[in-house]
Parts: structure tokens; sequence; C-alpha cells
């Protein structure tokens, strides 16, 4: 038991859940994984009618449930990327090279709104 998988919600305590990573099959993978395809789910659902809210005058208290929601689907896309990262063994380095290079011309091209 090497490693250990974060599990996309916290235990009783309010504290990280962990899990052995090493039964991809048990019960607790399975439903770890279906929770997180159900947190990028709704990711997906809320991102949906923001995008066109953003060029639409909204109440004070339209906009923060707005950015509330987005938030809480953010941290939870944030928590899934994060939760796979360590299990492929990804680096908590930041991107250099021309493997950044490539990631800013497509995120530029992706986000033209950003320049």
């Amino acid at each position: 038991m090497n490693h250990l998988r974060r599990l996309p919600f916290n235990g009783p305590e309010g504290k990280p859940a962990f899990i052995p990573a090493d039964n991809l099959d048990g019960a607790l993978s399975r439903f770890a994984d279906a929770i997180e395809a159900h947190q990028l789910a709704v990711g997906q659902t809320i991102l949906a009618p923001v995008r066109p809210m953003l060029d639409v005058a909204l109440t004070a208290d339209e906009a923060r449930y707005m950015l509330r929601r987005t938030a809480e689907c953010l941290s939870d896309a944030l928590a899934v990327a994060d939760s796979r990262g360590q299990r492929l063994g990804l680096s908590d380095e930041p991107i250099s090279g021309a493997a950044a290079e490539i990631l800013s011309k497509a995120l530029n091209q992706a986000t033209p709104d950003a320049q």
C-alpha cells in the first residue's frame, strides 16, 4: 500500500479522505469514480448557461449565485484533476519549455477574449 487515492469528498471530520490506490475495481474506487464523473458533469451543466450570462446585466444576487455555483464546480474539477494527476504520478511542478509554449498557444486560441 504505497499509494493512496484522495477521495472526491472529505471524511466525517471534514478532513481529506483516502483509500489505497491499488484496488481500482474495489467498491470505494468505483464509487469515487462515479462521484468524480458526476462532479465533472455538474460542472459542464453549470458552465452551459454561465457563458451566455457573461453578456447579460445581472442583479447582484444573480451574479453572486452564478459565481458561487461556478466556484463550487471549479473546486470540484480541480480536486478531480489533482486526484487523477496524483494517480498518474504527475508532478506539481509548473510546465516549462516547449510544452509550456504549446499549451500557451492552445489556450490563447481557445480563449481569444483573454488577449
